[in-house]
C-alpha cells in the first residue's frame, strides 16, 4: 500500500512530505496542494506548497552535495545507482497503485513503468561507467603549422545541480531518465514532479533514499507552480534544465539564461500509410500507438494520413479493433481510462465539437463520462479543422485522405511539431525517402512513434524539443569538456 510500511516516513497524516538534505519534511508554509483521482474526480492524495525559501536552502543544499558527490568514484556512483535499481522494482507494488489512483494508468502498465524504469536505472548506471571513464588525448602537430609541444587532455565534467521536471504521464520513468544520468555524471538534482504524478515520484524519491547517496544530493520539491515554477527555472543555483512537457517549456526556454537546456515538448506524429502497405499491420499500430494509455503521449499517433485508394479498407479495419477495447477504470485494466483532468477532457471535446461543426465523419458515436472519453476515430478530416493541428493528449484520432506522398509530407512538416512520425510501405526505398523529407526528431518505419528503447536518441525538431534524451545523450547533455594541456619546452616524437 503507497504511503505505509516502508513508505510511512514519507507521509504525514493525510499529506505527503517533501525531501530534502536527506530527510523528508513539512513545509512550514502549512499549505497543501490536492491531488485529484482522474476516474473518481475526488481528492486522492495532498501534498506539501513548498516555499520560495525551501527552494532557496534545497538550492543551497544540493551545490554543497554536488562538490563532494563529484569526488566519489565512478564505480561508487554505480554502485549506489543499482541499488536504488534494485529497490525501485522491489517495491513496484505501491508505486504503480499511485500511478493508477493519480494519473489513471491501466494496473498493468503502471507496473510495467515501474520496473522499466529500474532497468534504465541500472543501464544508466553501466553506460556511465563506460562513457564517462574514457577521455581524449590529442595532440598539437595535426594541425598545420605546429610541432609536436603540446599534449590535450579532456574529460568530461559535471555541470552542477540539475533541475528535473517530469510531466504527468510518466512520473516515475520521466525522472529516473533525468536522475539517473545526472547523478553517474557527478551531477546533483532537484526534482519538480507534475501535481499529478507528484505522489509516485515521490515514492520513488524514497526508493534513492533508501539506497544511501549522500543527503543533499537528491531534493524534491513539490507546490504550485505559480508559486515556486518560475522560480525554480530563473534560479541562479541551476546549471541545466532537463524538461518533458507541453508549451510550458517554450517559456522556461525564454527564461532560464545561460544553461544547457533538454526539452521535449510533444508532438503531432503524423502516420503516412502508402497503397501497398500491410494494412493489418496498420491498423494494429494505430490502435497501439494513437490510444494507449488514451492517447496520453507524446510519441501517440496524432493524424492518419493514408492514401484515398486504400483509406475506406483501413477504415474499417481500425473501427472494428476499436470496437474491442475495453473503456473503463484502471483498476480493471481497461484499455481506454479516464484523462488526466477535468480541464483535459474539456479541451479534447472542444476539438471533437469543431470536428463536427466543419463535416468530419464521426466512426463511433462521441460519448463521455466525467473524465472517461471513449475512444474515437474522425475520417475526412480536413486541414481547417483543429483536430488536424493540434495535439488532443487523448483517445480521439483524425484521419486524412491523402492523394500523394508529396500532400502527406507536405501535411507533416505544415506542424509547428516536429517530434516523431511513422511510415507504413513494403518499399524500402520509398520510406528511406519520405524518412529524409520528414521534419521530425524520429521516423518508425512500419511501426507507430515510440520513445525507446530507453536507450535510443529521443528528440524533436521545431516546437517539439531541444536538445536530445537517451541513456548516453543524456549523460553527455548534463557534462562538460574540460581541457588540460600540457606544454612542452621542445617538440617530442615517439619512434616506435
Amino acid at each position: 500500500m503507497a504511503g505505509t510500511g516502508l513508505f510511512a516516513e514519507i507521509l504525514d497524516g493525510d499529506v505527503y512530505k517533501y525531501y530534502a538534505d536527506g530527510e523528508w519534511k513539512k513545509s512550514s508554509s502549512a499549505k497543501t496542494v490536492a491531488i485529484i483521482n482522474p476516474t473518481t474526480r475526488k481528492t486522492q492524495y495532498k501534498v506539501q506548497a513548498c516555499t520560495q525559501e525551501e527552494v532557496n536552502k534545497v538550492m543551497e543544499s544540493a551545490k554543497t552535495a554536488q562538490k563532494s558527490w563529484a569526488k566519489t568514484p565512478l564505480w561508487k556512483r554505480a554502485e549506489l545507482l543499482h541499488k536504488a535499481a534494485a529497490i525501485l522494482k522491489e517495491h513496484k507494488a505501491p508505486i504503480a497503485e499511485c500511478l493508477v489512483k493519480e494519473i489513471a494508468k491501466p494496473a498493468k502498465d503502471a507496473v510495467t513503468e515501474v520496473v522499466r524504469s529500474g532497468d534504465l536505472v541500472s543501464y544508466t548506471a553501466e553506460e556511465g561507467v563506460r562513457i564517462l571513464g574514457e577521455g581524449k588525448f590529442l595532440v598539437s602537430d595535426s594541425f598545420p603549422g605546429n610541432e609536436r609541444t603540446k599534449y590535450c587532455l579532456t574529460s568530461k565534467i559535471p555541470l552542477g545541480v540539475i533541475l528535473a521536471i517530469p510531466p504527468f504521464n510518466y512520473p516515475v520513468n520521466l525522472a529516473v531518465s533525468k536522475i539517473a544520468p545526472a547523478l553517474i555524471a557527478g551531477n546533483s538534482l532537484v526534482l519538480k514532479p507534475p501535481t499529478q504524478g507528484a505522489v509516485s515520484a515521490l515514492h520513488m524519491v524514497h526508493c534513492f533514499h533508501l539506497a544511501g547517496f549522500p543527503k543533499g544530493l537528491i531534493s524534491c520539491v513539490t507546490g504550485k507552480g505559480s508559486e515556486i515554477g518560475d522560480f525554480l527555472t530563473m534560479h541562479p543555483g541551476v546549471n541545466c534544465i532537463s524538461f518533458t512537457g507541453g508549451d510550458t517549456g517554450i517559456a522556461i526556454s525564454k527564461k532560464a539564461g545561460m544553461v544547457p537546456l533538454q526539452m521535449e515538448l510533444g508532438g503531432k506524429d503524423a502516420c503516412i500509410i502508402l497503397e501497398d502497405a500491410d494494412l493489418d499491420l496498420v491498423a494494429a499500430n494505430i490502435i497501439k500507438g494513437g490510444f494507449s494509455y488514451s492517447g496520453q503521449r507524446c510519441t501517440a499517433v496524432k493524424v492518419v494520413l493514408v492514401m484515398e485508394s486504400v483509406a475506406d479498407v483501413l477504415v474499417d479495419k481500425v473501427k472494428a479493433k476499436i470496437a474491442k477495447l475495453t473503456v473503463g477504470p484502471p483498476e480493471d485494466d481497461c484499455d481506454i481510462t479516464p484523462v488526466v483532468s477535468e480541464s483535459s477532457a474539456n479541451f479534447i471535446e472542444g476539438l471533437v465539437k469543431d470536428a463536427k461543426e466543419k463535416g468530419a465523419t464521426f466512426c463511433q458515436e462521441y460519448k463521455r463520462d466525467g473524465n472517461l472519453i471513449w475512444p474515437l476515430l474522425l475520417d475526412n478530416v480536413r486541414p481547417d479543422m483543429r483536430i488536424a493541428w493540434e495535439e488532443p493528449f487523448g483517445p480521439v484520432l483524425p484521419v486524412i485522405r491523402i492523394n500523394s506522398i508529396e500532400e502527406g509530407i507536405h501535411h507533416c512538416n505544415a506542424s509547428n511539431f516536429g517530434l516523431q512520425g511513422c511510415v507504413f510501405t513494403k518499399d524500402v526505398n520509398k520510406a528511406i525517402l519520405i524518412s529524409d523529407a520528414m521534419e521530425t526528431g524520429t521516423v518508425q518505419i512500419n511501426s507507430a512513434p515510440a520513445r525507446g528503447p530507453d536507450h535510443f536518441p529521443f528528440q524533436g525538431l521545431k516546437d517539439s524539443g531541444i536538445g536530445s534524451q537517451g541513456v548516453t545523450n543524456s549523460i553527455n547533455m548534463m557534462t562538460k569538456i574540460k581541457s588540460t594541456v600540457i606544454n612542452l619546452p621542445t617538440p617530442s616524437y615517439t619512434m616506435g
